[in-house]
């Protein structure tokens, strides 16, 4: 659970961007979305998936930002990407999606962005948005930039991911943490922005080969 101050810097963004999103004539309060998102950022299954990857995510879009094309979209599926968090299930970003198709015009926004913020959200499925879409490039490349962290913050992402994952076998994780790795490794390009593939790729990439190794030894 995120501790006082994290939680209000987060509202305050929060209210922020959604202000500057709304565009109807008597905008509701952002607060009451922004505690429902929040809430679920803090949800006690969660071990990586928390305010703290957020957090992340959202400093990571303002590092790419001059690559959007529609900035507000990318910071509001960031917001959402993971609102639905549940490690027993599969359709974890569909229904995150779903959440910002419901709330998003209920608190005002139009929507063409509605529709751009749940395209977005769904695209963290894969991590593999189609060549030239500037704002899928940029929400994947914050949310893929755990993976170049340095080795020590790397174990600890990789130890958290087992931790929200507890209730499955040793081997049935190995194998299925080895498919998303292989599956990541695999794309032509893991990061998409200019700006991220030159800072991240290399480390990423080392990082998770390191990861299979250690798991083939499992």
């Amino acid at each position: 659970m995120a501790d006082t101050a994290t939680h209000d810097i987060l509202l305050a963004r929060w209210s922020e961007l959604l202000r500057r999103c709304q565009e109807v004539a008597s905008p509701p309060d952002p607060a009451p979305y922004g505690e429902n998102l929040l809430a679920r950022w803090a949800e006690p299954q969660r071990r990586y998936h928390t305010t703290d990857h957020l957090v992340a995510v959202l400093d990571h879009v303002e590092e790419l930002a001059h690559h959007c094309a529609d900035p507000d979209a990318v910071r509001l599926a960031a917001w959402f990407h993971d609102a639905v968090y549940r490690p027993d299930r599969a359709e974890n970003e569909e229904r995150s999606a779903r959440i910002a198709e419901r709330a998003l015009p209920e608190a005002g926004v139009t929507a063409a962005r509605t529709a751009e913020v749940a395209r977005l959200v769904r695209l963290t499925v894969t991590h593999d948005p189609e060549p030239g879409d500037a704002d899928g490039e940029v929400l994947c490349d914050a949310d893929l930039a755990v993976l170049a962290g340095p080795p020590q913050a790397y174990a600890a992402y990789a130890a958290a991911v087992r931790q929200e994952y507890g209730f499955v076998p040793h081997d049935a994780f190995r194998d299925g943490r080895t498919a998303v790795l292989r599956h990541l490794l695999g794309l032509p390009r893991l990061f998409r922005t200019d700006t991220a593939h030159d800072r991240w790729e290399r480390t990423a990439r080392h990082n998770m080969t390191t990861e299979l190794e250690l798991l083939s030894t499992t």
